[in-house]
């Protein structure tokens, strides 16, 4: 039986102490981190520094009957970090703030930590401080993501001009049909206990939904090339709800083609299994942390060179639909899915 540390044992402060441990300062930017009232970060005098903020609650957001801390921990992170790079921007650093109760031990919040130092490590952040507080309705868990950009290089969802290419990074859909996949075998352990999970063959759309990464190396791509994206927006909600973003911050609107959205294979065989439309879970799904931006006419060429960019659709002048073309020629109206509360 694996050892059980009581948090009551070690009191808060002596959580976050250890806690503290796991995270070592390693950019000069961050002077100050864990242990004090308040973190310090320093900025070049060129620099604007962008802060983001994401809450993750249980039973809304994440089902720890599936989701490992470790992996939910990586996942709390990458969210900060994606919202970052959807403004061009560096991170820097994170702040983790949590709400546990009684039932969980240091040794899983720890597991916790240890997902989100790996995010640090993979993508060069300090974890600076946070909080802790108890909890009564299971686990709470913000991060609040710091970075840094030239002020001439900041992109936002206002921005894209009429004629501008849309692009998307990677592939879409994968997460919310990894998330389909791990309901449907928690609904049949739950009828049967003793059944065995089949997932082998649906490992990458698992994957994507329990341990997503935030796009950086497309933002150092781009600025290798010396390429700023009219507006930018991570797929948090889903690319019809982000695309109708961009489109509403801009007044434009847009068209987009169904043969030009990137779905992997993996992605049509786990929608084959589940009886749902690979190109619905594409449009509407959510949680692939991809990158939808558009660019200039002019810098098209350029972005031909980074594989992992896809162009699929473009900018229509302002109050013209927002629209996906389909392979039959049918313009069907996008419409954004949001966040409900119901």
């Amino acid at each position: 039986m694996e050892n059980r540390t009581e948090i009551s044992s070690l009191g808060e402060f002596g959580l976050i102490e250890s806690i503290k441990n796991l995270f070592p300062i390693n950019l000069k930017s961050s002077i100050l981190g864990i242990g004090d009232d308040a973190a310090v970060i320093s900025s070049q005098n060129n620099e604007k520094t962008v802060v983001s903020t994401e809450l993750f609650i249980e039973g809304i957001h994440f089902d720890l009957s599936y989701f490992p801390l470790k992996h939910l921990g990586y996942k709390i992170a990458v969210a900060g970090i994606s919202d970052i790079a959807a403004m061009n921007a560096i991170p820097k650093q994170i702040l983790i703030g949590i709400g546990i109760s009684n039932r969980f031990s240091v040794e899983a919040v720890h597991e916790l930590y240890y997902g989100i130092r790996a995010a640090c490590d993979d993508f060069s952040v300090d974890l600076i401080g946070g909080d802790t507080t108890a909890s009564r309705s299971g686990l709470i868990v913000s991060v609040t993501t710091i970075g840094a950009i030239d002020e001439h290089k900041i992109v936002k969802r206002e921005g894209a001009r009429e004629n501008d290419i849309i692009c998307v990074t990677g592939d879409l859909g994968a997460s919310f049909l990894g998330l389909q996949l791990l309901e449907r075998e928690k609904a049949v352990f739950q009828a049967n206990p003793n059944a065995q999970p089949e997932l082998d063959e649906y490992e990458y759309v698992v994957s994507r939904q329990l341990k997503p990464t935030a796009r950086m190396d497309v933002i150092h791509q781009l600025a290798e090339l010396n390429v700023v994206p009219t507006s930018m927006i991570d797929l948090s909600d889903g690319l019809a709800s982000d695309l109708i973003q961009i489109c509403k911050a801009s007044s434009v609107g847009a068209t987009i083609f169904e043969d030009k959205l990137p779905v992997d294979d993996k992605t049509y065989l786990a929608a084959t299994a589940l009886n749902l439309s690979p190109i619905t879970a594409a449009l509407n799904g959510g949680e692939d942390y991809e990158l939808l931006f558009t660019i200039s006419q002019s810098d098209f060429e350029k972005i031909k060179s980074i594989s992992d960019v896809n162009p699929i659709g473009f900018i229509m002048k302002a109050k013209e639909t927002i629209q996906l073309m389909m392979t039959s020629g049918q313009a069907i109206p996008l419409v954004a899915q949001g966040w409900s509360n119901e």
